[in-house]
């Protein structure tokens, strides 16, 4: 049977600007399959060589699959859609399966906008992938798909979801296959080096408002260091890689797990071969801080800390459970332990206005992190902070979801002075660093790293790519009232999707109300316990012997 892959082609001037990044998503699904027995497996990457529809087309005519597979986060649904579309007209014959994130908590609106689609996988896509393969291999396509978790589909006019499939317990069976990919093709410009995108772990125990990760992975899993260096080594030994950036939201959660992980690089003599980054959050690094030189021998050079917002309301609002001043402290320990950090500024709620972006550049000229990111906050479709600010939300044009484009109006501002306010944040901070830091600060590795993002930061620009300058016709603050971010008004939510999310509300308003009135209860005990006169006139005593009792609450 073959199967043919495809990464829709999809740009935002977003992440895209610091080079090529290889779809990690092929080469774990690939790896999965290669060891169920399926070893007919093509892959085109439309995105990274952008390739139109119509040689799109020919292309997968000419390999002519029996199943042709297609991911998407949520800017980039309705490429992968078109993709599907494309697949339908071209090779009826061939079964089309869409998966990702978007697709697996959105699959009413999908499927009812791309009723081409035959199957969409729902959730963590290795062992359901193969599952579904194997049925389709066998000649139980479409007979069998109710009895395989984590899909669903259109049966006549309805949609149909099985149950959710299991996450996948056995992490070692987890054998990515990285030669599926064309490496020449992937380059982080900063070093001029091949880049990969592996992962240590998956899921998060946190449970950020505007975060889909945790909803997604469901829980969090860590992978054997061991096996984790051993991929890492196959990239560099056969495949040149020579920096790699950690695809999880947080791999220093399990303290353990990552240390082991760094000394077995560090055993193996790959810091001499290879560099790499991480995100994290600022409370891991104060936890590390000890650890952070360690770190950097390991080959760490790169830690994009979410800092998320410079207003402590705001950090509230998204439940990072951080403080600001915690934020200049973890920078100030890793610029100590000599490694470079990026702090992310999550901007254009409903209370953002140029005051607050004002605020925003200053404290980060005052934390001094090496490189800062403006991201426009992007109200994920399927997160609890959306459910929150839905009545707010008036753009459901998903491919401008994309942390570039101000999805969201803030109450005070217009949307193109929202983007000059951040454009202006990003002129500021660069011009300064290009003028008094970066050539200046540090030797050797340091000084050529940032000496690269900030050539990175001027390619983009020069071609107008960056942050879709170009698209939106931004030319600088004369042209703030002018810029056209083309949004497709004609798109809204489907019913289904949204007699889905009532339904979701309604429970989750129930659930809600249970828990408040436990803790009003419990509190209620506390304070009769605490209030108790004994005959004596003695109050109650606490455990310890004081009169100091603890609430339950």
């Amino acid at each position: 049977m073959r199967i043919l892959f495809v990464h829709p082609n999809y740009r935002s001037g977003g992440a895209e600007i610091a080079g090529t990044w290889p779809p990690a998503w092929v080469a774990y699904l690939s790896g999965h399959l290669r060891q169920a027995g399926f070893d007919d497996i093509h892959f085109i990457d439309a995105m990274t060589d952008n390739i139109p529809d119509d040689e799109l087309a020919t292309r997968m005519a000419a390999i002519a699959p029996d199943v042709i597979g297609v991911t998407a986060i949520t800017p980039s649904i309705y490429r992968a859609e078109d993709v599907l579309k494309i697949a339908s007209e071209t090779i009826p014959g061939a079964v089309r399966m869409l998966g990702g994130v978007h697709a697996t908590f959105m699959f009413k609106q999908v499927l009812s906008e791309a009723p081409w689609i035959d199957v969409i996988v729902r959730g963590e896509g290795e062992e359901i992938c193969t599952n579904l393969m194997t049925a389709i291999r066998d000649g139980h396509w479409p007979a069998a798909r109710s009895k395989i978790h984590g899909l669903a589909y259109r049966e006549g006019s309805e949609i149909v979801s099985t149950p959710a499939a299991s996450t996948v317990k056995d992490l070692s069976k987890i054998k990515p296959d990285w030669s599926v990919l064309n490496w020449e093709k992937y380059i982080y410009i900063p070093l001029g080096t091949r880049v990969a995108i592996p992962n240590l772990a998956r899921g998060c125990p946190f449970t950020c408002s505007f975060c889909s990760q945790w909803k997604f992975w469901r829980d969090y899993r860590v992978r054997e260091p061991k096996d984790v260096v051993d991929e890492i080594e196959d990239l560099v030994t056969n495949h040149g890689v020579g920096f790699f950036i950690l695809a999880d939201e947080e791999p220093t959660i399990n303290k353990k797990k990552f240390v082991a992980f760094c000394q077995e690089l560090i055993d193996r003599g790959l810091p001499k071969r290879v560099k790499w980054g991480i995100n994290t959050r600022v409370t891991d690094i104060y936890r590390d801080r000890d650890l952070l030189k360690f770190y950097r021998k390991a080959g760490l050079v790169h830690v994009s800390l979410g800092t998320e917002a410079a207003a402590q309301m705001q950090l509230d609002v998204f439940n990072k459970e951080t403080k600001v001043d915690e934020n200049k402290t973890a920078i100030r320990l890793l610029r100590e332990a000599d490694i470079l950090v990026e702090a992310q500024f999550i901007v254009g709620l409903d209370n953002e206005t140029p005051e607050t972006l004002e605020e925003t550049y200053r404290m980060a000229w005052d934390w001094q992190p090496d490189l800062a990111n403006w991201s426009m906050y992007t109200p994920w479709p399927f997160t609890p902070l959306f459910q929150e600010l839905k009545d707010q939300v008036e753009i459901f044009d998903f491919s401008k979801y994309n942390f570039v484009t101000p999805i969201m109006k803030p109450a005070a501002m217009e949307r193109g002075e929202l983007l000059d306010g951040v454009m202006n944040n990003y002129r500021r901070f660069y011009m300064k660093k290009a003028m008094f830091h970066y050539p200046w600060r540090g030797t050797g590795f340091r000084r050529r790293y940032l000496l690269g993002c900030l050539y990175a930061f001027l390619k983009a620009g020069y071609k107008r790519t960056f942050y879709d300058l170009g698209k939106a016709g931004y030319w600088g603050p004369q042209t703030k009232n002018k810029v056209d971010f083309h949004f497709d008004e004609t798109r809204q939510l489907a019913e289904a999707q949204l007699d889905d999310w009532e339904a979701s509300a309604d429970r989750a308003a129930r659930a809600a109300e249970r828990r408040e009135a436990v803790t009003a209860q419990m509190k209620d005990r506390a304070d009769q316990r605490r209030d108790f006169v004994m005959p004596n006139g003695a109050r109650a005593k606490s455990c310890g012997g004081g009169d100091q009792q603890m609430e339950d609450a």
